[in-house]
């Protein structure tokens, strides 16, 4: 019985009652305690299902600064996913014959269907486990192990350090599991294309590389790391020395043969491996795509109907360049202008040492700038620090343009926005402040910390993940700055264009490649010529696109509902519309689907308006 009802009841019940006292203990009192009571039961179930989750993955357990497990890897296993999806099932039973949701309220509502909503993705995705490739130049544990050790193992004792040595000594296990894993998706017809291959060995001779593994003078990456945060203990000389040699021989005896059966089970595939690019060559291709659409966009639209709508907000963006164009006097057409773009010399800093530290503090002095204003459109701000950092050497050729990763819940590691400086050409300087906005502030740190640092929601709430919403608001984050009057620089404001013609972009390529069978070649070419980035750029993204099928579509589907949803308001709150209400809709209730942050807003705006 719906809440409402039973107070109307209650209220009743008590009119007719003789005008007997009353008491405290009426049956709407009653109601309200009961609906309180299940709402904060619902958040007890939702903090334990979280946890025991979370204590299954010491990597996750590290991620969220939590020093337990500090030994171990995840578990890699077919057998252990299947146990993980049968808990999912379980919990997804629990929560539907355990709790009512019609007398639970507006915020647990929101809470329970996200989490039915995440647990019925996760059960519908179980089918498609082996058709994530497991290596990649994008993701895969061959590179993962490295960057967790370098960025989320902490030592700040004794035993930290014996547990990064446990790890080491674990890899073997690990990493072979996973490679096992590849071997038998290939033989399902489960690989990525031939061109994969060279990245994928190039990253694991790279962590290989330096002593103890080769004759080289340097140390390994993952010893030299080890070194300079035992170095800080405060400890006996001898035990120091006693942890680097143990360090030593982990990577002799796990390490290096783990990494060295990786490379010999990847030579053997990438002789073996075909050329073919997207999705549909896969098993079940057309409904593994569909799927991966769904999960991305949280929408159902079709691959004919993303595909269109890049095709019409390529030419809308292209109209604006055109505007900038004649703003600057440039005489050509659109294609010259990109060709000035690309290639003269004042839009890249030196490809040396100084010009890449150089971008790292621009990038900085932009973000810290715009947290300056932020009071202006915001009522809330994150708390976290902030750190651009170059990507590392090992995966730098390999890795995307730039990416955001969280920092820890408590404080102790920082949210780092990460550039890859590999090719200075690739990162043009018309480029850098939409770039720091977008996984910077107000973007991806400020989205991300903020749902990390939320009060009063459930912890799968803050920790969740909705690509269309995160980098949705990415995009978004990108625009607002024009409105705030950043991007005085024309030529600033085309290198905001060209990012936003790169994700319009991708709604073309990302269903080219995986529904209408483009080849990796015809999709570099759609790039090359119809934006204005760099063909090596434009190779590196179709090559993340090929690999991450849908991925690349949940940007611009996503900022252009909250576009939708913001001229909603705007319109039809007139005088009453406050920017800072909406972006507090917008970020107050962590990551969502588009449907439900549509819901969101327009409760919002009815809510405004019988104020």
């Amino acid at each position: 019985m719906r809440l409402f009802t039973i107070l109307m009841l209650g209220t009743a019940l008590v009119a007719c009652s003789n005008n007997e006292p009353t008491t405290n203990n009426t049956l709407a009192e009653t109601a309200i305690e009961q609906a309180a009571d299940q709402n904060a039961r619902l958040d007890a179930w939702f903090e334990d299902k979280f946890m025991a989750e979370v204590r299954q993955s010491p990597q996750a357990l590290a991620s969220l600064g939590i020093k337990e497990r500090m030994d171990e890897w995840n578990n890699p296993t077919r057998a252990f996913a299947l146990e993980s999806l049968d808990r999912t099932r379980r919990n997804l039973e629990e929560l539907q014959n355990t709790f009512d949701f019609e007398t639970l309220d507006a915020d647990h509502q929101l809470s329970y269907r996200l989490f039915e909503n995440g647990a019925k993705l996760d059960i519908e995705g179980g089918k498609w486990w082996y058709h994530t490739y497991r290596f990649s130049q994008m993701r895969g544990i061959h590179n993962g192990i490295a960057t967790f050790l370098l960025n989320q193992h902490r030592i700040d004792n004794e035993q930290d350090a014996e547990n990064y040595v446990a790890r080491l000594n674990g890899i073997e296990s690990y990493l072979d599991e996973m490679t096992e894993t590849s071997k038998t998706a290939f033989e399902k017809g489960i690989y990525p294309p031939k061109f994969v291959y060279a990245y994928n060995l190039e990253s694991a001779r790279n962590i290989l590389k330096g002593a103890p593994v080769d004759d080289s003078d340097e140390l390994n990456l993952l010893l030299q790391n080890f070194k300079t945060k035992v170095d800080k203990l405060d400890i006996s000389d001898e035990k120091r020395e006693d942890l680097f040699s143990n360090a030593i021989n982990a990577l002799q005896s796990s390490v290096a043969p783990a990494y060295e059966a990786f490379i010999v089970e990847m030579t053997r595939q990438q002789s073996l491996a075909s050329s073919d690019d997207g999705a549909w060559k896969l098993p079940d291709g057309d409904e593994y795509y569909a799927y991966r659409l769904r999960l991305m966009t949280t929408t159902d639209m079709s691959p004919s109907e993303i595909h269109d709508l890049g095709l019409s907000e390529i030419d809308r963006i292209h109209g604006e360049m055109r505007n900038i164009m004649a703003q600057v006097d440039f005489e050509g057409d659109l294609q010259d202008f990109f060709e000035f773009m690309r290639t003269d010399p004042q839009f890249t800093l030196p490809n040396s040492d100084k010009g890449r530290s150089d971008y790292l503090s621009q990038a900085t002095e932009i973000i810290d700038t715009m947290e300056l204003r932020l009071p202006e459109v915001f009522h809330r701000s994150p708390k976290a620090a902030l750190e651009v950092r170059r990507v590392e050497a090992f995966r730098e050729k390999a890795a995307g343009k730039a990416f955001y990763n969280l920092g820890a819940p408590d404080g102790s590691r920082p949210g780092y926005y990460y550039a890859n400086l590999y090719r200075m050409e690739d990162m043009p300087l018309y480029e850098m402040e939409a770039l720091a906005y977008h996984e910077g502030i107000p973007g991806h740190h400020m989205q991300l910390s903020i749902s990390q640092e939320l009060e009063g929601i459930p912890k799968f709430r803050k920790y969740g993940r909705y690509t269309a919403y995160s980098e949705g608001w990415g995009l978004y984050s990108e625009f607002l700055p024009k409105e705030m009057g950043f991007y005085s620089d024309p030529y600033s404001d085309f290198g905001r264009l060209a990012m936003e013609l790169w994700r319009a972009a991708r709604l073309v390529v990302d269903t080219g490649l995986h529904d209408k069978k483009w080849s990796r070649e015809e999709a570099i070419e759609y790039l090359t010529t119809n934006t204005p980035n760099t063909p090596e750029a434009c190779a590196k993204a179709i090559e993340r696109y090929i690999v991450m099928p849908g991925q690349a579509t949940a940007y611009k589907i996503g900022m252009l509902k909250i576009l939708e949803l913001r001229e909603m308001a705007e319109t039809q709150l007139g005088s009453a519309y406050d920017i800072r209400d909406f972006h507090d809709v917008i970020l107050a209730s962590g990551p969502v689907p588009l449907n439900i942050m549509e819901e969101r807003v327009k409760a919002y705006i009815t809510a405004k308006k019988a104020q």
